[in-house]
């Protein structure tokens, strides 16, 4: 059993990529979404009820959390009240995500349809990589970095905590003996080329990608 937190757009897209999870065996049954909203609990979306994290656990206290919430300040908050009512996770791969063998994957992160994850990769918890990414070798996504639609990102790459990069940004590749790092809590911007480090808590946009603030 599955209980997504959130109950928004991604929310339903994330309840859509557990169902086809069951292709060739039924192994996923989405019971519910949880919203923090009162006035949004009692309503179903989807054919899904809507219900506060106290009533899904008391409900379904078998059932294992994963995060419809885009925002990784957001999903992390969120995740870690999840873990504190006393829910595990799960980590759901559609099952047209290509990917090697040599991959770790974090609990709590969701892979969508259509991405390329080649090799010697590690991806921490609760990342999450939206629709038709590629991932090259050597790349290590932190807990919580997001990836949006559509995005590249060559070899040697470290992506840190909490990090967000937007639709069809393309991130180049670094060396094994110099990876190229996004440090924690940076955004790119949807489009951008990142050639090169992106501090800790910058926001970065265009061709090349170049800083308009820092945290």
């Amino acid at each position: 059993m599955i209980a997504i937190y959130g109950a928004g757009g991604f929310a339903r897209e994330v309840a859509w990529l557990v169902q086809s999870c069951n292709e060739k065996i039924n192994k996923y049954q989405v019971v519910c979404f949880i919203d923090d909203s009162e006035a949004a609990h009692g309503k179903v979306l989807n054919n899904i009820p809507i219900m506060g994290l106290e009533m899904a656990l008391k409900s379904f206290p078998s059932a294992a959390v994963v995060s419809g919430i885009g925002n990784p300040k957001t999903r992390q908050r969120l995740m870690e009240k999840s873990a504190a009512s006393g829910f595990g996770f799960a980590t759901i791969i559609h099952p047209h995500a290509e990917k090697s063998q040599w991959i770790e994957i974090g609990e709590g992160t969701v892979i969508c349809a259509g991405n390329i994850l080649t090799t010697n990769i590690r991806l921490g918890c609760h990342v999450q990589i939206n629709l038709d990414c590629t991932i090259g070798h050597d790349v290590v996504m932190d807990d919580y970095a997001t990836l949006a639609p559509g995005v590249h990102v060559s070899g040697c790459v470290r992506i840190g905590k909490r990090v967000y990069v937007g639709t069809g940004a393309v991130i180049i590749n670094g060396t094994s003996d110099s990876p190229l790092l996004i440090e924690d809590d940076a955004t790119i911007g949807a489009g951008a080329v990142v050639i090169k480090p992106v501090p800790y808590g910058t926001t970065v946009v265009g061709i090349p990608a170049k800083p308009i603030n820092k945290a």
